[in-house]
């Protein structure tokens, strides 16, 4: 209810902006991961979101490198119609637990092209790369530096950290925020955000429902009492 008010709120007040100035900020568009939280020591599906910002080319190939810092042992890729993926490794110093097994060799980096013109991003449209990952690690955030190569040799960089209590930078990584608490299986799946609006608006959907329900009945009631007092007269 509180994320719906906010929502609302908001929306009022891109109203009111766009009512005075004429114009409304355009929204930063730049590659993101969904959802954006997740919890440690757990398994989660997450799809990296890729939108297209040139207005002559398109987004051909995509590379996302996963942090040093924070390794995960595991990476299953969903296939994407019209796109190859490929994973790289690396050899850890430090052999990180999976399912109670030391593993020393993980995903390093992972790469998405497209399979031909036809099947690139083009201009005005997105497409999201699912991926699951897990052993989630035992830190707050993992940062992934990310490269969105355009048809035109055109390389934009998404590898800028964001810093506390600054301005978003130009050229943000997509960061994943991690709270503890988390269990290393595969029940501790992430949450989307869309999940969390689907159920506000269910819960939305059941209350109008209800009162619709009530004023039927009422309205029933109502009718039935005028046609008693009809039959006595």
């Amino acid at each position: 209810m509180i994320r719906f008010r906010r929502a609302a709120l908001s929306a009022v007040t891109l109203a009111v902006g766009f009512a005075v100035f004429g114009v409304a900020a355009p929204a930063s568009a730049h590659v993101s991961v969904n959802p954006n939280e997740a919890t440690q020591g757990g398994y989660g599906r997450f799809a990296f979101r890729v939108p297209n910002e040139s207005d002559t080319a398109s987004t051909v190939k995509v590379e996302v490198v996963l942090p040093e810092n924070a390794p995960v042992g595991s990476v299953s890729t969903m296939p994407v119609a019209g796109w190859t993926v490929a994973v790289e490794k690396r050899t850890l110093d430090t052999p990180v637990e999976v399912h109670g097994t030391p593993v020393t060799e993980v995903p390093s980096k992972i790469t998405w092209t497209a399979d031909g013109e036809e099947n690139a991003i083009k201009a005005g449209q997105f497409q999201e790369f699912p991926v699951s990952l897990g052993p989630l690690p035992q830190v707050e955030t993992m940062v992934f530096k990310s490269l969105q190569t355009y048809s035109d040799g055109t390389v934009v960089r998404w590898i800028e950290e964001p810093v506390a209590g600054g301005e978003e930078p130009a050229h943000p990584a997509p960061v994943l925020t991690l709270a503890a608490g988390g269990s290393a299986g595969h029940g501790a799946e992430a949450r989307d955000d869309d999940d969390d609006d689907e159920s506000e608006g269910s819960g939305a959907a059941l209350a109008l429902g209800i009162a619709g329900l009530v004023a039927g009945l009422g309205g029933l009631a109502l009718g039935g009492a005028a046609f008693a007092r009809t039959r006595r007269v």
